[in-house]
């Protein structure tokens, strides 16, 4: 009996290894089929000249043309999208954190059903309510704004960063509010100077999440305008394609372009997402 129990331990030390090589070699695997579609957009954008059917597996030869004509055709759409994408951020923080900190802290009557009633926003087709904002956007003059694409843009995040921002506060420890009341802080400073601090993580992941919703929309950028005045980057990719598109290299080098900011964002905010709710409060 003590010879075999001795081997088992032995036989389990030689298993773990072939699992882990066999759970990198999946994981490789199914990055690289998730990471096809990006390279071979790249891959088009560097054979501007070159139609979809020939189009190699790899560029011989690196040709930017399709980056100059995609920047200078849609350098002003990008801009756009920045800004209507950060201003929708702040929209969104401003709104959803005061909300969630409420049904978070406070005993407020139907707090569960108001949780409740954001998650079903969250069901509702995009087209829906774009219609429904237009509406109402040509009775308040907002139709062809900024303003107005911010607003309809953070609309796609406030449910989901009321939920998320919730949910972080809930777990702040009440003894800690308590403390900064007794110091003789008001419910907005308190709010302002204790729970924002320890909430910096999930403040961080909401608006990140925020900002893709905006930088990604389509259905409000082509529903609430009219005209070129405001366009974003998806409205300018929509455009550049027709029925009989030649130049694939632009609209993949537009697209190259277009997700650039996001990546670059996720990565600097990566550290900050699903992180321990202690971690903004750590001096």
């Amino acid at each position: 009996m003590a010879t075999v129990s001795s081997a088992a331990p032995a036989v389990a030390k030689s298993r773990k290894p072939h699992r882990s090589w066999g759970s990198m070699i999946a994981g490789i695997v199914i990055l690289l089929i998730m990471l096809f579609p990006l390279y071979w957009m790249l891959n088009t954008a560097l054979q501007p000249k070159a139609s979809l059917v020939q189009v190699g597996w790899v560029p011989t030869t690196w040709d930017f043309s399709g980056f100059t004509k995609a920047f200078t055709d849609q350098g002003t759409n990008l801009l756009t999208s920045l800004l209507v994408a950060f201003g929708a951020v702040i929209i969104c923080l401003l709104i959803a954190a005061p909300a969630a900190y409420g049904l978070a802290q406070f005993r407020l009557p139907g707090a569960q059903s108001i949780v409740f009633g954001t998650l079903i926003t969250q069901m509702v087709p995009g087209i829906v309510v774009a219609n429904a904002l237009y509406s109402a956007y040509v009775s308040m003059n907002l139709v062809n704004s900024y303003f107005g694409l911010m607003l309809a843009d953070a609309s796609l995040g406030i449910p989901f960063a009321i939920i998320l921002m919730r949910a972080f506060m809930a777990s702040i420890p009440r003894e800690v509010i308590e403390a900064a009341e007794v110091d003789g802080a008001g419910r907005i400073r308190t709010f302002v100077q204790v729970v924002l601090p320890m909430s910096r993580n999930s403040l961080i992941t909401a608006g990140l999440f925020s900002f893709l919703f905006a930088w990604s929309d389509f259905m409000f950028a082509l529903t609430l305008n009219t005209t070129d005045h405001v366009k974003p980057i998806t409205l300018g990719i929509y455009q550049y394609i027709g029925a009989h598109v030649g130049d694939w290299g632009s609209v993949m080098a537009a697209s190259v372009l277009s997700a650039i900011p996001a990546a670059i964002l996720l990565v600097l905010a990566q550290k900050y997402i699903a992180a321990g709710i202690t971690g903004g409060s750590v001096k």
